[in-house]
C-alpha cells in the first residue's frame, strides 16, 4: 500500500509540475503556490519511502513508522 500512495503521488506531482510550467509561462500568480505544492510532495515521498525502507530493514513488528496529518 505504501508503494501503491507513492507511485500515485509521483503522479500527481507530475501532473502538478507541469501546471507550474504553464502557469509560470503565463506570468500567473498561481505559479508559485504550485511550485510549493510539488516541493511538499516531494517531501511526502521522501516519507513514504523511508517508512517503507524502515518496514523492510526491521520487519513490520520492530520499525518505528509513524504517521502525522500536515
Amino acid at each position: 500500500m505504501i508503494s501503491m500512495a507513492n507511485e500515485t503521488i509521483a503522479l500527481s506531482q507530475e501532473w502538478l509540475e507541469n501546471t507550474h510550467h504553464l502557469a509560470d509561462h503565463a506570468e500567473l500568480s498561481a505559479a508559485t503556490d504550485l511550485a510549493q505544492a510539488t516541493v511538499l510532495l516531494g517531501e511526502a515521498r521522501e516519507h513514504l519511502e523511508k517508512a517503507l525502507d524502515s518496514i523492510e530493514t526491521h520487519g513490520h513488528s520492530h520499525s518505528h513508522v509513524e504517521v502525522e496529518l500536515v
